[in-house]
C-alpha cells in the first residue's frame, strides 16, 4: 500500500478535481488490477478524498491570497472600505446639527 500511495502522490494536484464518486472508481480498478487489496481499499479512498479536499483548500487560499494581492495592487476598494448610504446620511445628519449648534438653531439635537 506504502507503494500505492507514492503513486497517489504522483497525482498532485491534479486529484483536487476527482470527485468522490471518481475517487472510488480509481480505487475500485486498483483492487480489480490487483495494485491494493480490497481490505485497505476503503482507508486509501479514504486517504485520497481527503488529500484531495485538502489540496483543495490549499488551492482556495492561494487564489484568495493572489486575489487580495492584486486587488490591494490596483488600489480597489475593499467592501469594508465603502461607506453606505445610511452611514452617508448619519455622518450629514450629524454635520448639519453641528452647524445648527453652531449658529445658536439647535441645542442638544432639537431646533428652536
Amino acid at each position: 500500500m506504502t507503494n500505492l500511495f507514492e503513486k497517489s502522490i504522483n497525482l498532485g494536484l491534479g486529484l483536487f478535481v476527482y470527485s468522490r464518486e471518481k475517487v472510488e472508481e480509481l480505487v475500485e480498478e486498483l483492487v480489480s488490477k490487483g495494485e491494493i487489496a480490497k481490505k485497505d481499499a476503503r482507508q486509501f479512498a479514504v486517504e485520497l478524498v481527503k488529500r484531495g479536499e485538502e489540496q483543495r483548500n490549499e488551492l482556495k487560499k492561494l487564489i484568495k491570497d493572489e486575489v487580495a494581492e492584486a486587488l490591494n495592487y490596483v488600489n480597489v476598494a475593499k467592501k469594508e472600505d465603502i461607506v453606505t448610504k445610511d452611514e452617508i446620511s448619519q455622518i450629514v445628519r450629524e454635520q448639519i446639527m453641528q452647524v445648527l449648534r453652531e449658529q445658536g438653531i439647535a441645542k442638544d439635537g432639537n431646533a428652536k
